[in-house]
């Protein structure tokens, strides 16, 4: 088995090029802040990112936690790959980390500044410090799955294909924003999320007005929503909360990276149109 290393301070995009990195090396997974990244999967272990104070995210990402690690062996164990990329932000970092999971020492350390210019290198700072925006080399649906109730957005590398002259493939990466960032918590309230839903709602052909709605967020960041519509008189009821289901669905888990896991609709009423209620009075 070899292993490989690519360090650099936090912040200089080490993450965001882990991906080439691996492509290059012809690397089958990627150790990254507390992760085992295989593939278009995360495979084993725990986001330092999600970890609530700094203290915490460092002990993640040197795997100090028993469990996590043996966690990590094991897959490892299954998956017996030829070669491993660790990120780390110094050789005595990915040693440790190597140390701790039973892995050979690097056989080759790469720094940042030899896969990314000067200017790529300030541009990642700029982006970390100002909006501690981070990545994760998987894909958004797997970053959501270990990041619930968290913004999660795509980023798409380009990769070159070997032997295949200007043919090129790519690989999409996340961009996240942790916990423990020093901006500050970011949170959603419920009250903007029965906004963004009743929005939605709103929008469905045949929705006379939205009603109440009730948002609950759960311990695991999945979100369950109940909304009680006044639908117009003649259309397709069954239809129309169907409609209504996929637009605040869509809506919810767009705008805020958030798992909607249920959509309740409860017609309270139908509206009739002015000329035909006009008649009937």
């Amino acid at each position: 088995m070899e292993v490989y290393a690519l360090v650099g301070p936090s912040g200089t995009g080490k993450s965001h090029r882990a991906a080439k990195v691996a492509h290059q090396l012809e690397v089958q997974v990627i150790i990254d802040d507390g992760l085992l990244i295989q593939g278009n999967r995360i495979v084993a272990g725990t986001s330092a990112k999600r970890q609530p104070t700094r203290i915490g995210a460092i002990k993640a990402a040197l795997f100090m936690d028993e469990k996590q690690a043996r966690e990590i062996k094991d897959a490892l164990s299954s998956i017996a790959p030829e070669r491993i990329l660790i990120l780390g932000t110094s050789s005595g970092m990915v040693e440790r980390i190597a140390a701790r999971l039973g892995l050979p020492a690097p056989l080759k350390i790469i720094k940042i500044e030899e896969v990314a210019s000067e200017k790529e290198i300030r541009k990642a700072k700029f982006i970390r410090t100002s909006f501690s925006k981070h990545v994760i080399p998987a894909p958004t649906l797997e970053v959501k799955k270990s990041f619930p109730g968290t913004l999660v957005a795509p980023l798409q590398v380009f990769l070159r294909k070997k032997d295949v002259p200007g043919k090129k493939d790519w690989l999409e990466q996340s961009v996240v924003r942790p916990t423990y960032t020093s901006n500050g918590r970011l949170t959603i309230s419920n009250s903007a999320l029965a906004s963004i839903a009743g929005h939605a709602a709103a929008l469905v052909n045949g929705v006379s007005s939205t009603g109440k709605i009730n948002v609950s967020v759960e311990q695991e960041g999945t979100v369950a929503i109940d909304i009680s519509p006044v639908i117009v008189y003649g259309c397709n009821l069954p239809e129309v909360a169907s409609n209504i289901q996929l637009r605040i669905k869509q809506a919810v888990e767009e705008m805020t990276g958030l798992t909607v896991k249920e959509v309740n609709v409860q017609v309270k009423g139908l509206s009739f149109p002015r000329e035909k209620a006009e008649a009937t009075s």
